[in-house]
């Protein structure tokens, strides 16, 4: 392995552990750039969904107590998005998924572009279970069908007017329990060969040390700083789909 490679394998993981720590997703969006330049696209994302399960468990342990406060409203969530992930497995037959890619990515850009020139944040502070539970079904459909599946459930929640630990324990362990789903299914593939596993215990303890960085950022965030952070990011990663999907 040569210093070149070494560096991009590191530089993935430090900006993923980060942006998992400081916002609860988004590992895949900022790791995938560095390691897709390294290492085939197969072994990149079988990685990539290891290193956010684990720097997502480090985030979701830090919201303990608001995940239990609300254990009803993570299960509207994600049970029904557990049940949408064979379904948009299945629907690999039938539907594109770069076609797919492009249209959450186009969806994410306009949701976050406009929000992000609002100066006021969008209220919706009544409860909303039905609603709930869609977003959380279409998003494990796009979670097995582009590996997407924290797009939807993030553009909902950071409309509502939670506090930032009552939004994160949403979205943290909903993004957690998909994401080891589709482990399961890498595993299953036989995409974990012994020199992918030697890259993930390199990549390991970096993914670790700065999820704890952004964690700490994390905690500094006001719940309104915390939105407008997820709003952004929103906006970020759908140009960042895109631009990928393009080139």
């Amino acid at each position: 392995m040569s210093f070149e490679y070494l560096a991009f394998l590191v530089a993935g993981a430090a900006a993923g552990g980060f942006i998992n720590g400081l916002a609860g997703f988004g590992t895949a969006l900022l790791a995938l750039g560095f390691w897709l330049q390294i290492m085939p696209p197969v072994s990149a994302v079988s990685i990539v969904v290891i290193m956010s399960v684990v720097s997502g468990l480090q985030g979701a342990w830090v919201v303990r107590r608001a995940i239990f406060d609300q254990p009803k409203r993570l299960a509207r969530f994600l049970i029904p998005g557990v049940l949408g992930v064979p379904l948009g497995v299945a629907a690999l037959s039938t539907l594109d998924p770069q076609d797919l890619k492009i249209a959450i990515g186009s969806m994410m850009v306009l949701y976050g572009g406009f929000f992000s020139l609002r100066k006021t944040l969008p209220k919706f502070d009544h409860p909303t279970p039905i609603t709930d539970s869609i977003v959380g079904f279409l998003g494990g459909i796009l979670g097995g069908a582009a590996s997407l599946s924290g797009a939807l459930p993030t553009m909902w929640c950071s409309m509502r007017t939670w506090s930032k630990s009552e939004t994160r324990a949403v979205l943290q362990p909903y993004n957690i329990i998909i994401l080891v789903l589709a482990a399961f299914v890498f595993l299953q593939r036989g995409n974990y060969t012994w020199d992918v596993v030697k890259q993930m215990l390199l990549a390991l303890p970096v993914t670790l040390l700065f999820a704890q960085m952004g964690i700490a950022v994390f905690k500094r965030l006001s719940d309104d700083q915390f939105r407008r952070l997820l709003i952004t990011m929103m906006f970020v990663s759908g140009i960042i789909l895109l631009t990928k999907e393009f080139i």
